[in-house]
């Protein structure tokens, strides 16, 4: 590809089709919604049969134990929805009785970070409201799947055997993964039939199968016997919630996130940040660039250890936090020449993870930019019996200290990593995109702006160019350090780039296999012809027709 686009790193050519397209992180899954397509389904419809066969192929990033996130782009409105479908903690689960146990922080496995599971609450939600062929059509991918079984990639085995030590002492989870006393190998045809009798319950059910019926007392009945606080109670009265989108202008271009609990509002920060500066003349592989990313990082994840938290138990400050004013004050504060060892959140007037992104898009224009997960690639370990999934650990991102946005709480939602992305331009849709990754995600959306309206790569070389991530300068559960953190670059970048930042004060440390995975979908304004790209670093296909 180098020989035709010039650049290095490209390692495909970009996917074009008019009909519809998807974007997945498995082969399987991008196929699956578009059979969906081809029956008359909406891209929701074709994100749902994505996200489901997901859950069985790459359980190491996505479940319906775990919660989701969706913007969706209405052809018929013009206008965008956004779904925050997150679960919150146990209403058992009392402030005293946290301060008793003396934590400073929930253990990543086990009963004490469960939250309820938002994900299939978030998929019934979007069919009602955008849906045009049935659940049970839907599920069919992914129970076939199930029952009959599909060759475990090279990838997802090798994140299966790393959870297998961590989550295999657990009660269901080596009898759901692990029935023939070990994880499955590459190629190795694996079977859940466990998770088949789920997705069967709910394309005849419905949610409530999952959240009052059965499938809730299995759950309850499990996390009572495992010295869990998660109800059925919990689960019953659970609720997702649509809420608006918000957006930045980065040079002429729409940048919608969705608002906190999440943390999407860091990468419009970032962007806004870095707005004044001209990142174009600084060059993509220079360590003036990196350097101005990683200040305008460190100043926005800041905020982001301050103020990201549960909006229905505070006032957030989203509108300034994202303002132009607000940011381009902040980024008088970056030193050209020194990396900042401490920064503090700034002032706005009041007025590990593992996820998988996908993103579709349907003959009438609809698009939808979808991410899930379990939270630390496959949870908590709490595997109910004969329910063929694991239940997440998100709680584990509460802040245990009192007083502050993001502080535990009964009945809330905790802060969370996975964020959805859209962009348009003079009100059309122009992109849907995302990158899974824990604090990954946010640098990852700014970046691949930045490589797309600063530096001029199409939509597959804005995601295959080498990634920067910064990380150990703050965390979301609200300690911001006094030792800068540190940067890590991906192979393509130059030594004289990694001795220049060196000199300037920037810790180098590698990250490997860190750097998130990206799909991504755009649309012509004036031919309506679709286009994708999908993640190199990972089992990605992105398809049309």
């Amino acid at each position: 590809m180098d020989r035709i686009t010039g650049k290095a790193f490209a390692t495909r050519s970009e996917v074009y089709a008019t009909q519809g397209m998807a974007a997945t992180s498995q082969p399987l899954a991008t196929q699956a919604a578009l059979d969906i397509l081809k029956q008359g389904g909406s891209a929701v419809d074709a994100a749902i049969a994505a996200n489901a066969v997901l859950g069985l192929t790459e359980p190491t990033g996505s479940g319906i134990g775990g919660d989701l996130f969706a913007i969706v782009w209405s052809a018929k409105d013009k206008k965008l929805y956004g779904l925050n479908a997150s679960g919150r903690s146990p209403k058992s689960l009392t402030v005293e009785k946290v301060q008793a146990l003396g934590l400073d922080y929930f253990p990543p496995y086990g009963p004490l970070p469960v939250s309820v599971p938002g994900a299939v609450d978030g998929w019934f939600e979007l069919h009602k409201k955008f849906g045009q062929v049935s659940m049970a059509d839907n599920l069919a991918p992914a129970i076939h799947y199930a029952k009959n079984g599909f060759p475990v990639s090279e990838l997802i085995a090798y994140y299966l055997e790393r959870s297998a030590s961590r989550l295999s002492p657990y009660p269901g989870f080596k009898e759901t993964f692990m029935p023939d006393g070990h994880m499955p190998k590459t190629g190795e045809i694996f079977k859940n039939p466990a998770l088949a009798n789920t997705y069967d319950l709910l394309a005849k059910q419905g949610r409530d199968a999952f959240y009052k019926g059965e499938i809730a007392q299995s759950i309850a009945r499990y996390m009572k016997a495992q010295g869990g606080y998660l109800t059925y109670e919990d689960l019953a009265t659970h609720t997702s919630e649509w809420v608006e989108p918000v957006s930045a202008n980065y040079r002429g271009y729409d940048v919608w996130e969705l608002p906190p609990n999440g943390q999407g509002i860091a990468a419009l920060q970032i962007l806004k940040t870095l707005e004044p500066f001209d990142l174009r003349s600084m060059g993509f592989d220079s360590a003036e660039y990196v350097h101005h990313f990683v200040e305008a990082k460190k100043l926005a994840f800041a905020d982001r250890a301050k103020f990201y938290a549960d909006m229905a138990f505070n006032q957030i400050p989203v509108a300034e936090l994202i303002s132009e004013q607000y940011n381009y004050q902040r980024a008088q504060s970056i030193d050209a020449k020194r990396a900042a060892k401490s920064v503090d959140a700034g002032n706005p007037a009041l007025g590990h993870g593992d996820t998988v992104y996908l993103t579709t898009a349907d003959e009438a224009g609809n698009m939808v930019s979808l991410i899930q997960s379990n939270y630390r690639g496959m949870g908590s370990g709490m595997t109910p019996p004969d329910l063929g999934f694991v239940l997440q650990d998100r709680g584990q991102l509460f802040d245990l200290k009192p007083g502050r946005f993001n502080s535990y709480a009964p009945g809330k939602r905790p802060f969370h990593t996975i964020i959805p992305a859209f962009v348009t331009k003079d009100g059309q849709p122009w992109l849907s995109f995302g990158v899974m990754g824990g604090a990954t995600q946010p640098q990852m959306h700014a970046q691949i702006m930045i490589n797309l309206i600063d530096f001029g790569m199409n939509l597959q070389e804005a995601g295959d160019a080498p990634r920067i991530l910064h990380s150990g300068s703050s965390q979301p559960t609200g300690e911001v350090m006094s030792d800068g953190g540190y940067v890590s670059l991906e192979s393509g970048f130059s030594m004289e780039t990694r001795r220049e930042l060196v000199k300037k004060g920037h810790v180098m440390r590698d990250a490997l296999g860190a750097f998130g995975g990206y799909q991504a979908i755009g649309q012509d304004p004036e031919t309506k012809v679709y286009r994708g790209a999908s993640e190199s670093r990972k089992d990605g296909q992105a398809a049309g027709y």
